[in-house]
């Protein structure tokens, strides 16, 4: 019975179809002319609002046929679960010529004359990296001005249904949405789809991909631009293609092409960075057998001889230095002489790549005609959610109209809120850190005492230390923690910020973003300024070791440095981060899509309306950029924050980088409705942040190089206490280890067992012995190498940031050329609209028109002249 239901639907469905002649997966109504530049959908159930919905609905729907929109509505019987109404709606000339000029589009009025670049001889070298060039320049690029319902004959029109781009097109139609009235409620007028969307009056509402991605429409009309994007962008053996980034802009708009714009150029800078890097890190690795303090550390004769006092109270034993051999032979891979080069190089790099953006992002601005560009009204109009629960009103001096406003008291008490949850949720990031140290202080001497006791770890015992077990075992329980206030800080960021109640979206977008940014700041950031800064720095001495809370002894650094612990917490940070942000990306969606529609894999394709497909997508919210960028400068932190300590965190960087931009364009390409297009000449407040970001890079590494690695104590000893010309780095490792007397241990410290009778222990620092008058004191030594560290972070700092500022002074942040084509087509384009004046006074006084006076007729020639003059 069931099975003979789904056959007569089949059939019905079947029926009605063939009447119309027409499939259903079409971007055009059902007369085939009229373009859909947007969908609205809505459930259609009897619930306890349904009348007050659909009273909403028929207001709104009235309201923009008025304002010139006409509507198709797809009946609930049309759709695949029975339930799911449409409203497709379409923008005819007349409401595109209007609302062009109220959103100052600019349009093309002549072809650009303006000679191309000349070639670059390396071309024939990168036609493999190459598109179509069909593909890359998909329009001819034109002169433009912003569009004016007088002078339509000045402009290109070869066909008023191509003539404005789908992208514009459905601009233009979200612009009327979210402004169109429906209705007043509590006394209050009431508007806007955003609100509509909020209360439930519709469930979705976006504009239409213009083909299945996977193939190209039937309809001859159809540009295609979605499967060509998918075959030459999306898929990820194009990995080493460039990006179509003015096909990116036409079909998402601007705002979306400038972040892949900024992630491409992002990712070619990478790949100088990830050379000189791994230049650095081979440059380790052939020099690991020529570092005498490894040599020391694994010679029987030297490190098999020397006695290290425990690592922890009690428990731990006393242990000979050659146990830590191997490790200290991987700490010479990241800790050597190119750490030095390598951390200048990224000051300057990061330099480099901040200038050449700018430079590549005016050119794009000249290029997508965004030079004269203004944040759009959009962003700067009022949010919905203002004017809604402001309820007090003052005159605007600008517009000299009544307008909501959040008086001064409740902003004040909102910020305290606000400020105080922040406050709180980074001192839980710090706890959590602290509860991570305390975890690896707790457990040190467990790791120690299995290792010692367990045979099947004998082996490995070499290369897994109990100091390396405690570090990747904190370093993972540290990225889970991470993830998990990371999930949780993202809702609480947004509630705080909507309880803010900012005036504009662009205000809320700007809040949220500091927001999340300080937050995820401290959060990934904080475990590695732990290990770089704190650990191993203030841990006392045998006998007077400092203890957290009175309990937990601090943690000491590796004999070899704390370096490669440093390098194993960016590592697992960083590449743990890259791996579950690709997973969210990617396979979360394709679960959900697939869920989704299920149902509908098996309906023939004309049964299955292209708005249909596309409301089974996912949606690409406003923030949809927002966690994309963010995504992004949290990596170039990694990179440049703590470069120092890992030269391949650039190669990883890359490696991820290429990934990630094919992951985003096929997500966005086949996974989410199709965002509506919006307009943005940059990258917004994410450029000050980089830009904070590269001056603390500096400072960062400086310290680093200094205090964290072993390079500057190696140098004092070097120059001034080594006794062996032949050799001046052998005695390194015992100069550094400093002598305690057993005997001298109290009870809470000393050891339980000492089965081999020792007298003494070494432990890392510059302190007199216990026969000297001044035992235990710090000795000259330790005062030289802090002098040496202060002076060289003080040289470094002046000297990278001398060149950075000069580099940023000799690249100027506007092209030459690009500079000449703004003011040529700047000058033509005004040519162009006097010419156009002239003609048109002229024939009006041809054709006798009094109001066209002759000191008209030579003011506007004058205009001219001066124009050409200028």
């Amino acid at each position: 019975r069931q099975s003979g239901r789904r056959y007569n639907l089949f059939l019905k469905r079947r029926l009605r179809i063939d009447k119309r002649h027409q499939s259903k997966d079409s971007i055009f109504f059902r007369d085939g002319v009229r373009r859909i530049d947007f969908v609205l959908s809505y459930v259609d159930d009897l619930n306890k609002e349904w009348e007050k919905k659909l009273e909403r609905r028929k207001e709104f729907e009235s309201n923009l046929q008025k304002a010139g929109l006409e509507l198709e509505t797809e009946d609930k019987k049309e759709s695949e679960d029975g339930k799911i109404c449409f409203v497709k709606i379409h923008a005819p000339w007349e409401v595109l010529i209007t609302y062009a000029e109220v959103l100052n589009i600019k349009v093309p009025i002549k072809e650009n004359d303006i000679p191309s670049m000349v070639e670059n001889p390396l071309d024939c070298m990168l036609a493999p990296l190459r598109l179509p060039e069909k593909v890359m320049h998909p329009e001819p690029d034109y002169f433009t001005a912003p569009f004016s319902k007088e002078k339509q004959e000045l402009y290109l029109i070869n066909d008023e249904s191509s003539f404005f781009s789908p992208s514009m097109r459905n601009r233009i139609v979200n612009y009327i949405l979210t402004r169109c009235p429906y209705g007043t409620e509590e006394g209050k007028k009431k508007f806007g789809i955003k609100r509509l969307l909020n209360n439930g009056t519709y469930s979705a509402a976006y504009p239409l991909h213009d083909c299945q991605y996977w193939k190209k429409a039937n309809d001859p009309n159809c540009d295609n631009e979605r499967y060509t994007l998918y075959m030459e962008w999306a898929r990820f053996l194009r990995f080493y293609k460039e990006q179509p980034l003015d096909l990116i802009r036409k079909y998402y708009g601007e705002k979306i092409g400038i972040y892949f714009a900024w992630l491409g150029f992002y990712t070619e800078m990478l790949f100088l960075a990830a050379v000189v890097g791994l230049i650095c890190f081979l440059y380790g690795l052939f020099t690991m057998d020529e570092n005498m303090s490894s040599k020391e550390i694994c010679d029987p004769a030297i490190g098999g001889e020397i006695i290290m006092c425990p690592l922890c109270d009690r428990e731990c034993e006393y242990w000979r230095l050659n146990t830590t051999c191997v490790s200290s032979e991987y700490s010479h891979l990241f800790d050597n002489v190119a750490t030095l080069f390598f951390a200048i190089f990224m000051g300057i790099w990061v330099t480099l790549f901040l200038e050449f953006w700018k430079r590549r992002q005016a050119r794009l601005k000249y290029e997508w005609d965004l030079v004269d560009f203004e944040e759009e009204q959009q962003q700067l109009q009022l949010r919905p959610e203002y004017e809604a629960k402001c309820t007090q009103k003052k005159k605007n001096p600008v517009t000299q109209e009544m307008e909501p406003y959040l008086p001064i008291t409740s902003q004040a008490v909102r910020f305290c809120v606000s400020g105080t949850t922040v406050l709180f949720w980074v001192s839980l990031i710090i706890a959590s850190m602290i509860a991570v140290i305390v975890y690896r202080l707790a457990v040190y001497a467990a790791f120690a005492s299995l290792m010692e006791n367990t045979q099947t770890l004998q082996p490995i015992s070499g290369l897994l230390t109990p100091q390396l077990a405690t570090s990747v075992t904190a370093s993972c329980l540290n990225f889970v923690i991470i993830m998990i206030l990371n999930f949780l800080y993202e809702r609480i960021a947004i509630w705080i910020t909507d309880m803010e109640i900012p005036r504009t979206h662009m205000e809320y977008e700007n809040r949220l973003t500091m927001k999340m940014f300080l937050f995820q700041f401290v959060n990934y950031y904080s475990s590695c300024f732990y290990v770089a800064f704190f650990k191993g720095k203030f841990v006392g001495y045998p006998g007077a070791y400092t203890y957290m809370f009175n309990r937990w002894r601090n943690e000491e650094c590796d004999p070899a440095g704390c370096l490669i612990e440093l390098t194993t917490q960016l590592t697992i940070v960083m590449a743990g981060k890259q791996i579950w942000g690709n997973i969210q990306e990617a396979i979360v969606p394709w679960i959900c899509n697939w869920w989704g529609r299920r149902k509908a894999r098996n309906n023939p394709e004309n049964l299955y309306s292209r708005w249909e497909q596309d409301h089974d997508l996912q949606t690409f919210g406003a923030l949809g950029l927002f966690y994309e960028y963010l995504e992004m400068v949290i990596q170039f932190g990694f990179i440049t924050l703590f470069v120092a300590s890992f030269p391949l965190a650039p190669l990883l960087a890359l490696m991820n980088n290429i990934l990630e931009i094919r992951v985003d364009s096929w997500k966005l390409t086949t996974q989410y409705r199709r965002p509506v297009a919006a307009k943005a000449h940059s990258i917004g407040v994410w450029q000050e942040i980089l830009n904070g970001m590269a001056i603390l890079s500096v400072v960062t590494n400086a310290f680093i190089v200094a205090f964290t690695s072993d390079m500057i104590p190696r140098l004092v000893y070097y120059y001034a206490y080594s006794e062996n010309e032949d050799s001046p780095m052998s005695g390194y490792i015992n100069n550094s280890l400093s002598v305690f007397q057993i005997s001298d241990f109290p009870d809470r410290n000393k050891p339980k067992e000492n089965p081999e009778n020792f007298v003494i222990c070494r432990y890392r620092d510059y302190r007199y012995p216990p026969d000297h008058e001044r035992r235990y004191l710090h000795t000259m030594q330790f005062w030289h190498i802090l002098a040496a560290k202060l002076a060289f972070i003080i040289i470094m700092e002046h000297v990278v940031f001398i060149v950075k500022f000069f580099v940023a002074w000799m690249i100027p942040d506007v092209p030459a050329d690009v500079k000449a084509k703004i003011k040529r087509e700047k000058y033509l384009t005004q040519k162009i609209l006097h010419e156009y004046e002239l003609e048109k006074l002229k024939e009006r006084l041809c054709q006798g028109d009094k109001r066209a006076t002759e000191k008209e007729f030579i003011a506007t020639e004058g205009r001219m002249e001066l124009s050409r003059a200028m």
